[in-house]
């Protein structure tokens, strides 16, 4: 059996796939999380993080795989932020955000060193469990092309380059559409990442993820197995 899969290129000058933070280091992954492409749909469709019920379920039944097609450079942004009680910052709502608390809170700036990928590129291929609940993949491919707010990929500044929308393959498993994704962008193989019970034979890695995020307590949790690897090209159908 065949199922339909949507193929969302992630192509922007600097993304970043947000990893486990240690001290003032914010690392990155080189795939997306389970939990970055749940709120990257949700902000499309215009939901907010208070629909923690609705963000469960739609992270729940995401079941999707992805490719490197282009690596890029991993670059390392120092920065100092200082915001303090009466600043604001722009937000993707399009009205100004602040932050509320003493004034002796903001006097030391923080310091971070985040790190970000420069010109890569990144194929997506996912679908959704069944579920009686929406979305379902046309009202999410709707909004994608038409999102609710401003999309990113990773951090706000990080704007795509081009449409994330590429079009659907049917396919039996992720690690299948997979192979004719890499094929559609011209590869003949990728670093790919897909799900354990997804097909795919090659000489792959299993690895287990934490990135999942509970949506009602903020927090990240959770084990997800993933097979990482080298993946070859499969041709499309005719």
């Amino acid at each position: 059996m065949k199922h339909r899969h949507i193929v969302l290129l992630l192509d922007a000058p600097l993304m970043s796939f947000g990893s486990e933070a240690v001290d003032a280091h914010a690392f990155v992954r080189d795939f997306p999380a389970r939990s970055a492409l749940t709120g990257l749909l949700a902000n499309a469709l215009g939901w907010e993080r208070s629909d923690a019920r609705a963000l469960d379920g739609l992270q729940d039944r995401l079941i999707f795989g992805a490719a490197r097609l282009e690596d890029g450079l991993r670059m390392k942004d120092f920065q100092t932020a200082k915001l303090s009680v009466n600043d604001r910052g722009w937000t993707t709502h399009g009205s100004p955000e602040g932050r509320t608390g003493s004034p002796a809170t903001y006097q030391s700036p923080h310091i971070r060193h985040r790190y970000v990928d420069a010109q890569a590129r990144v194929v997506v291929v996912l679908r959704l469990a069944e579920a009686a609940s929406e979305p379902d993949l046309d009202q999410i491919s709707s909004a994608l092309d038409r999102p609710a707010r401003p999309l990113f990929i990773g951090r706000k500044p990080f704007i795509p380059s081009t449409r994330l929308l590429q079009g659907n393959i049917f396919a039996a498993d992720v690690a299948n559409a997979l192979g004719h994704a890499i094929a559609m962008f011209g590869k003949a193989h990728a670093y790919a990442q897909w799900p354990v019970a997804e097909g795919g034979k090659c000489d792959a890695t299993t690895v287990e993820l934490t990135d999942e995020r509970n949506w009602r307590a903020g927090v990240h949790a959770g084990i997800r197995r993933v097979n990482e690897g080298l993946l070859d090209a499969m041709s499309l159908p005719a």
